[in-house]
Formats: C-alpha cells, structure tokens, sequence
C-alpha cells in the first residue's frame, strides 16, 4: 500500500478523511491543489506530508511556477511539522525538483524499514504495546514509523498486540491505525484516549511506541495527547519511545518554541456529523503537544536507537 504515488505527471494520494470504510484516491494537477490535500489532511503525518509537499514543489516546477512564491505558499499549509519545511527547501535548492521529489519518496521507503529494523529490537515476544495517532504507511511513502516497527517485529516472528488510542478529535488512531493493523493481521484492540494510564496501572501495556512531527532540543512535538500518555508512561515505569527518521529532527532549534497548530473547532464540537456540546460553545483546539525529553526512553530513527535530545 502506497499513500503517495507519482503517476502521470500527477500526484496520486489516498484520501485518509474517507478511510476506514472507503479507499479512494485524490489526483493533485497542480501545487495549490497539494496545498489542499495538506490542509484538509486528506494526506497526514510528518513523513508523508514532508514527501507530498516536495511533489507539489515538482508541479509547480513542471507548470513553470515561480518557486520561490510555491514554496513559502507550500510552507503555510500546515506550520508545525518540520518535514515539511525540509522537503520544500531541499526540492527548492536542487537541480531537478521531480528526480529530487522522486528521491525523497524512495529515500522514505528505505528510511521506515530501518527504523522497523531498529525499533524491532526492543519489542519482545509476547509484548502488548501502544501507539497514539497514526505513525503507520499512512503517514509515510509506506511502511511506517511507529506501525512499522510492530510490522517487523511480527515479520521477526514475535507475536505482539497492538492498543490503539482513538485520537481525539480527529480520530486517528480509530480510523487509521486500527485499519492499518487489521490489514497486516496484527491483533489490535481500540481504547478511549483517556483509559491508557488506567491501562499502565494495570500491567497491561508492555511499551509504548508513537510518531513525530518534530524533534529538537528539549523533546518532541507529536499528535495531541501524546503528552499524557507519556506521563502515564513514566508513573507505571513503561519505556515510551518515539519512532522518527532524521528529517524530523531540528538540531538547532529549542522544542518549546514549535508554533503549535490551532484548528478549527468545529472538530471539537462535533462528532460523527452530530454537536455534542451547547451551540456556540468556544473550543480550545490544539493539533500537536510537546513531550519533554525526559520522558522518553528513546528515539528510533534509520541509523539506529539514540537518546532524546
């Protein structure tokens, strides 16, 4: 299964606002139209946002755009993940923006293996491990980062089962992740956000393992919620690791300063089609969290396991 994929000179991506219960696909012409697909998350998650934006960058080039204006256009479409910003500025500075887009997309693939290779070491046989969101193919090129390390620990043969977060308020790990390891027949089970320290308390959860949308100094900024089920985590003695290639990273950059998206709250107030609180109701509507470095175990990335920074 690829999210992404490059198909006549068009950008081909899997609409994620349809899934679960309808795999269909969204063909991008032009730039603006990734803009789109990025804002509206028919395409999400760090990686495969990082992979799209530098194909858009390849559209506006091939349309004979001014690069400069795409790119800072492609930039504001979603300000926190950071592989975003890279991907734009390396198809911007190369030669050729499609052969480096068509780079970055084989480079992806490549990246999550590892990172499964890796992460795979700290799952044992017979574990119960966590995710939060969705950091599986559909957040990526394929394979995926966090979802990939459980995908080859059970192609090393270790019998695993996976808990899924849902993810409010969009839902995630309900309608994606939950999907994803029922495709790859991983034993999967669902939980309200709100049950996984009860969970932790319990000597039910043997790990946990999520995604990132941005790595720096001091920690890391992931899906909202993230952030409590680190301190769960950390209460219960249950490593928590983050699973991330090294585009996400921000060397240079403090944690705490991330611009950290405000959505619109409507994704509060509703769900499934229907308001659950008061009309006009004023809603706080984070996208993302930042989870100091001190409760994180590790950080799995392509080269290896490394320290949080």
């Amino acid at each position: 299964m690829r999210t992404i994929e490059w198909e006549d000179n068009k950008l081909k991506l899997i609409d994620q606002t349809k899934l679960p219960d309808e795999l269909t696909y969204v063909y991008c012409e032009n730039y603006l139209e990734v803009i789109v697909a990025i804002r509206d998350m028919i395409v999400r998650g760090a990686p495969a946002i990082g992979v799209a934006a530098g194909f858009g960058m390849a559209l506006a080039y091939l349309d004979d755009e001014d690069l400069d204006k795409a790119a800072e256009e492609i930039k504001a479409a979603r300000p926190t993940a950071i592989n975003l910003f890279w991907a734009v500025d390396r198809v911007l500075n190369s030669d050729n923006p499609l052969e480096e887009a068509l780079k970055m997309y084989q480079e992806d693939i490549d990246t999550n293996m590892a990172i499964g290779k890796y992460g795979s070491e700290i799952i044992d046989d017979g574990d119960t491990v966590l995710t939060h969101c969705n950091a599986g193919a559909l957040a990526c090129v394929d394979y995926g980062t966090a979802l990939g390390v459980f995908r080859a620990a059970r192609d090393a043969g270790k019998n695993i089962n996976v808990i899924c977060d849902e993810t409010r308020p969009r839902g995630q790990g309900a309608s994606l992740s939950v999907w994803e390891m029922q495709q790859e027949n991983i034993p999967v089970k669902l939980i309200p956000d709100v049950a996984s320290g009860f969970l932790m308390s319990q000597g039910k959860i043997d790990k946990v393992v999520i995604g990132a949308d941005r790595i720096a100094k001091g920690g890391v900024v992931n899906k909202i919620g993230s952030f409590m089920v680190a301190m769960a985590a950390k209460q219960h003695d249950v490593p928590f690791y983050v699973a991330a290639p090294l585009s996400t990273f921000d060397m240079e950059a403090s944690i705490f300063d991330t611009i950290i998206e405000e959505r619109d709250g409507d994704e509060v107030r509703y769900y499934g089609g229907a308001r659950i609180c008061p009309e006009g109701t004023e809603v706080i509507n984070p996208a993302f969290d930042i989870t100091p470095s001190e409760f994180i175990t590790g950080i799995i990335t392509e080269n290896g396991i490394i320290d949080p920074i």
